[in-house]
């Protein structure tokens, strides 16, 4: 362990989100998710887990470390749901809440429908599966610019 990281990311996931730059994505996905076939198409290659985390629990240790992109709208998508795009489910006002409060600000956040989120899924940089039972739990966060001090 090291002093100032949640305890629920792993070394794997801390070294998935040094490796990401700026404009990298990054899919929090539910154990229904297609993770593992996708994953194989991802700039990681592999599919990461956090199990014993459900994805709000998730997200705000992710973006303990990690900022969202200020240059973009919506800098979170979410898959709709089938047959209902305006349609909502338990998970969307969760995780909505766990955004703005990880972000001190209300996130935007974007839907895509199912084969869209598919593919931009395949076109992220890596996909961690938590494992929240959904359904719906299907997000992309988009990595901001960590602002350092020059050295």
């Amino acid at each position: 362990m090291l002093k100032g990281i949640d305890q629920q990311l792993s070394a794997q996931i801390v070294h998935v989100l040094m490796l990401m730059g700026h404009g990298d994505d990054l899919v929090l996905c539910d154990v229904n998710h297609p993770a593992a076939s996708i994953a194989r198409d991802t700039s990681y290659g592999s599919l990461v887990d956090m199990a014993g985390c459900d994805i709000p629990t998730a997200t705000r240790a992710i973006l303990s470390l990690m900022p969202l992109d200020s240059f973009v709208p919506a800098p979170v998508m979410r898959m709709q749901v089938v047959g209902d795009p305006s349609g909502e489910v338990p998970i969307f006002a969760r995780m909505q809440a766990a955004l703005d409060a990880a972000h001190g600000a209300p996130v935007m956040v974007k839907s895509l429908e199912r084969f869209d989120f598919y593919a931009a899924a395949r076109k992220s940089f890596a996909i961690i599966r938590t494992a929240d039972s959904g359904p719906y739990g299907c997000f992309i966060l988009r990595k901001g610019v960590v602002d350092l001090p020059p050295l």
